[in-house]
């Protein structure tokens, strides 16, 4: 009862097509793949976000 059949998803898909229209959902796509995209960046810590801008992790001072 609660499998998801293929049919299941066509339905789906082709309620989206006549709601929204074949023109908009690229668009639709694009904003919620870039919303995601946002939202994962904002999820990372602090190191993670360093390693991914190629910056180090440790300070370069030198102190004699």
């Amino acid at each position: 009862m609660g499998d998801l059949k293929p049919w299941h998803i066509i339905v789906i898909v082709v309620v989206f097509v006549v709601l929204f229209g074949a023109k908009r959902l690229p668009d639709s796509a694009k904003s919620v793949a870039k919303s995601l995209r946002i939202f994962k960046d904002e999820l990372k810590t602090p190191d993670e976000k360093k390693k991914d801008d190629g910056s180090s992790s440790t300070p370069s001072s030198t102190t004699e």
